[in-house]
């Protein structure tokens, strides 16, 4: 099974569309915030989806808690957690909802790692990546045992390849 996870995309409604594209058949498609669009504008349809510090529409709600698949999702922007210092706001939000994937975004750096048994998934910016070049996404494979992320330019090339065992 397959969940989608992207970030910061900061008004390009396009570059949705484009990476929805590359998954029409993911259980799960997320927003970690910062879209800069409409609550309901069609790119977002369907996602999950969560208020960055860049938009304003009230309807956003902070964060997400959800199941896919027996696996507790929390999705965050981050910037309410104070991601670009520490992460250690977010983890403890992530025991307080018992997430085994915490999505964020905020800091445009992809990364993910295994901390306590809860995965933590940055996919970077489909806009203005920092670190490096690529704009990204990342999409999850959940397996029996383990989540494997993979990490994709906006033009759906892998960058990188990550499996950890749950």
């Amino acid at each position: 099974m397959q969940v989608l996870v992207m970030s910061d995309t900061h008004g390009d409604s396009q570059v949705i569309e484009k990476v929805r594209g590359f998954y029409p058949n993911a259980a799960e498609m997320i927003h970690c915030g910062d879209s800069e669009l409409a609550f309901s504008h069609t790119a977002l349809a369907d996602m999950q989806k969560v208020r960055g510090n860049c938009d304003m529409e009230s309807a956003f709600p902070d964060e997400a808690v959800f199941e896919v698949d027996d696996i507790t999702f929390f999705v965050t922007h981050g910037h309410l957690f104070n991601v670009k210092s520490s992460i250690l706001s977010l983890s403890y939000r992530a025991k307080e909802v018992s997430a085994q994937i915490v999505c964020f975004g905020h800091s445009h750096l992809l990364g993910a790692e295994m901390i306590d048994g809860v995965l933590f998934l940055n996919p970077g910016s489909l806009l203005k990546p920092r670190g490096r070049k690529e704009k990204s996404f990342a999409v999850v494979e959940i397996r029996d045992d383990q989540f494997r992320v993979d990490f994709f330019t906006d033009d759906n090339d892998c960058i990188s390849s990550h499996t950890f065992t749950r």
